[in-house]
């Protein structure tokens, strides 16, 4: 009939209107010939995919383990350390002089002596006790786990946090996120510890002390026979204000209120055990930011590194990143000393890093323009606004 439009000019027009659809890596908007996808540069021509089975809000995040290959800088099986462990522990109201440091190791039953720095810093105005160290000189003070682990002494060379994991579980810390010091540097916690020294909750690098003022030369360690070294000993040489504490007794308290099997792992070192803690961890990157929104993205981008792609845009990894953004905004998130687009210990903090670019930590218009940037679609918006309710609420 000549009052109908040819098949090849209804072709024409349908390839004229944006089409919004869903290909395996994520929500994708195509117009013409070009595509953008998700968190990334347009490209040319995709090749289709199979379909992505659209994950459930059900999914436990706490259960699901992130999935990566094993960091080789951060395993067990570095040189061993003979550990002397502290006997007992004293904070000097002032710098412990060298001379008074000689007459402390000749005190019957001291076998060693060590001063470092130590002083305490506000996180979101939670006190924490710090001893500032030199990484290569104080393993040896430390339990023999801990000081096996390259990683704790890679952390605190680079300016982390290595914190106690008592203290870890007193002050509901997050292993991977970043802690703002009130008035001072973030923070990130690279690893937690069993460090055995009581009212310590964490050590930092020598360097890293002095920027943050700490007091020089007062925190005394003295290593010797268990239970011997004399505290009225102790105390006669740094003074009536000093406080000390026995670690024996200490420690013999702590194994009578926490069962042996009970013990938490001593080591835990740069990644977080499962995508509840990794995207809660990453979201502290972007201060203002929810840990809710990260895991939406992950949820509608890869089902939370169950589908990795390369999507049918050529994005790659559990949050799907572009190659060419990723060289801008991709992190180093478990300092393996690489940041790679594959591992979810470097995509989730990349993808904070680059939703905070984009403004989200600012929340309102500013989050879903961000999350917009992520993925050029207003659907894809609402849609992970929504997930990212109901981990909300789920979560609670």
């Amino acid at each position: 009939m000549s009052g109908l439009p040819s098949f090849r000019a209804v072709m024409l027009m349908v390839l004229a209107v944006l089409v919004v659809t869903v290909a395996a890596g994520g929500v994708v908007v195509i117009l013409g010939d070009d595509l953008v996808s998700t968190a990334g540069e347009p490209v040319r021509s995709p090749r289709p995919q199979p379909p992505r089975p659209t994950p459930t809000t059900t999914a436990r995040l706490d259960e699901i383990v992130p999935s990566a290959e094993p960091v080789k800088d951060f395993g067990e099986g570095g040189p061993s350390v003979t550990p002397t462990p502290p006997r007992v522990l004293a904070i000097a109201p002032a710098t412990v002089p060298k001379q008074t440091r000689f007459r402390l190791g000749e005190l019957a039953h001291v076998q060693k002596v060590a001063v470092v720095d130590a002083g305490a810093v506000k996180v979101s105005g939670t006190g924490l006790n710090l001893l500032a160290v030199d990484p290569s000189d104080f393993r040896s003070w430390t339990p023999k786990p801990v000081a096996d682990q390259p990683g704790v002494w890679s952390a605190l060379t680079r300016g982390e946090l290595v914190a106690d994991a008592a203290a870890m579980r007193k002050f509901g810390m997050v292993l991977g996120a970043m802690y703002q010091v009130d008035g001072g540097p973030r923070l990130r916690v690279a690893a937690s510890a069993t460090l055995g020294l009581k009212g310590v909750d964490g050590l930092v690098s020598a360097d890293l002390g002095r920027s943050l003022g700490f007091a020089p030369g007062v925190a005394v360690l003295l290593h010797g026979k268990p239970g011997k070294i004399s505290e009225s000993g102790v105390r006669r040489l740094l003074g009536k204000d000093a406080q000390i504490v026995l670690l024996d007794a200490a420690e013999r308290t702590a194994r009578k209120q926490v069962p042996e099997r009970g013990q938490p792992k001593s080591v835990n070192v740069g990644r977080p055990g499962s995508y509840l803690e990794l995207y809660k961890a990453s979201a502290t990157r972007c201060p203002g930011l929810s840990w809710t929104v990260l895991a939406a993205i992950g949820q509608v981008e890869s089902g939370h590194g169950r589908n990795n792609g390369p999507s049918s845009a050529g994005a790659l990894g559990p949050m799907q990143f572009m190659p060419a953004t990723w060289k801008h905004y991709g992190v180093d998130g478990d300092g393996d000393g690489k940041a790679d687009i594959w591992s979810p210990y470097d995509a989730v903090p990349g993808a904070a890093n680059y939703l905070c670019a984009n403004g989200a930590g600012e929340g309102g218009e500013k989050l879903r323009k961000a999350i917009w940037f992520y993925n050029h679609s207003w659907d894809y918006v609402n849609k992970v606004m929504g997930i990212a309710e109901a981990y909300a609420r789920t979560y609670a």
